[in-house]
């Protein structure tokens, strides 16, 4: 068998929030030298129950019945799979993978996992707009679907290099009704200075967020939607996880290994976090593994401090690993990897030695050879955020076969590549 499948009742109705076990509290949430109170404005910004669940300190957090009819609908619960044929393609006989299948949603990613969830809050708490950034436009394009189903608009500020080229998901996101700028714009102040002095700024999720911050404090009835970082997302993204664990006890095995791609730490935090809850209480024994892009390896040479979540400096100081709110980094195809930080709870735990970490190239030539591979022996498209934890879960299985080593590596794929067949064909030469 090799594939696991829960039925709908087994749909969990609980989130986790892996705070109360964090082996030290979680850093809080500071405010800048300088004033107005960066907290305050976002507990302004935010949705009222995210804001309420990302100060939460309780470990289970009730998932409203009308949400997890939404997630049925959506089609959850999620397969996991046995990737019999990329085992046979390795030539491994000690090593078995399994991935989990985020990329079955409506939207083709895992975000719709937080977007349904912020959509259904703010429709309860009478808002009209969710603003929001993306990078990769996986989010920009869950949240406009979200949106929709609960009636609302939705703006979404789209990192300019990725916008340029994405066209079909921008089509994605208008044909859910919502608007979308090109990141930096000139729609916001935070924008029009960026252009000022660079006309042709590619953009950045640290941008995009400035101005999805900036325009949603500035207009009646919008709230602002994050779709990574902060913890109400990670807790929202444990669905995954919470799933993957009952269809590991389906398939009568446990993995050694958990291996997701990583920029802000959702789809990551999503599978990793409710393993990881049992690593810490003694009861599992698992690695984690996060798969970065050396364009923005937050994990690897950031500096684990306080720093802005944002350009213009609109967010709280969070204490994260961090290359710096203004930096500089390259676009790349899997743009939802350039971020300059990582999540708070995920940096905790990398800092306590509970992640691993590895980088691949900017020219993600690797990374695009390793989707071409799971391709072929599995049959499904991965997104280019995905295909760096398919690369990064081959090279381990390879390096634990010639170790003669017997583990198991389950992989979230995140993410879906029909939309990005762009990037396979420039990256691989393809005709």
């Amino acid at each position: 068998m090799n594939r696991y499948d829960l039925l709908p009742d087994d749909l969990p109705k609980y989130w986790y929030n892996i705070i109360p076990d964090l082996p030290e509290p979680l850093p809080p949430p500071k405010e800048p030298k300088t004033s107005p109170s960066r907290i305050e404005f976002l507990k302004r910004v935010l949705v009222g129950e995210c804001f309420k669940q990302e100060m939460s300190n309780e470990r289970w957090i009730p998932i409203p019945d009308e949400l997890r009819e939404l997630y049925i609908q959506a089609g959850r619960p999620r397969p996991l799979y046995r990737a019999l044929r990329l085992e046979r393609r390795l030539k491994l006989e000690k090593v078995r993978i399994y991935y989990k299948r985020e990329d079955l949603s409506p939207t083709g990613s895992h975000k719709v996992n937080t977007a349904l969830a912020q959509a259904y809050f703010a429709a309860k708490e009478d808002k009209e707009i969710l603003v929001t950034e993306t990078g990769a436009g996986q989010w920009g394009t869950a949240l406009s679907y979200g949106a929709r189903l609960m009636d609302l608009n939705c703006v979404v500020f789209w990192v300019r290099s990725v916008y340029d080229w994405k066209i079909d998901r921008r089509t994605f996101m208008h044909l859910y009704g919502s608007t979308v700028y090109a990141s930096p714009s000139k729609i916001t102040r935070v924008g029009r200075e960026i252009l000022s002095k660079n006309p042709n700024h590619p953009g950045s999720l640290g941008i995009a967020i400035s101005e999805g911050l900036e325009y949603a404090s500035e207009h009646e009835g919008a709230v602002y939607c994050l779709g990574s970082v902060l913890n109400h997302v990670l807790i929202h993204q444990s669905i995954i996880g919470l799933e993957t664990m009952k269809q590991f006890e389906l398939a009568d095995d446990k993995p050694d290994l958990i291996v997701a791609c990583l920029g802000g730490g959702s789809n990551f935090g999503g599978i990793s976090l409710p393993f990881m809850g049992e690593v810490l209480k003694g009861k599992l024994e698992c690695k984690f593994l996060a798969a970065q892009s050396e364009a923005a390896p937050n994990l690897i040479k950031g500096e684990y401090r306080y720093d802005f979540g944002d350009v213009a400096e609109y967010s709280p100081l969070l204490k994260m690993y961090t290359l710096g709110h203004k930096v500089e980094m390259i676009p790349i195809k899997a743009d939802g990897l350039r971020y300059h930080a990582a999540a708070p709870i995920i940096s905790l735990l990398r800092h306590h030695g509970l992640i691993d970490a590895v980088a691949y190239p900017t020219d993600e030539r690797a990374v695009f050879e390793a989707a071409k591979i799971f391709v072929e022996s599995e049959g499904w498209i991965p997104a280019p955020e995905s295909s760096y934890a398919i690369r990064a879960a081959i090279d381990k299985a390879l390096e634990f076969e010639r170790k003669g080593e017997e583990k198991v590596i389950c992989i979230n794929i995140s993410g879906h590549g029909f939309l990005d067949l762009p990037a396979y064909r420039e990256i691989l030469s393809l005709p």
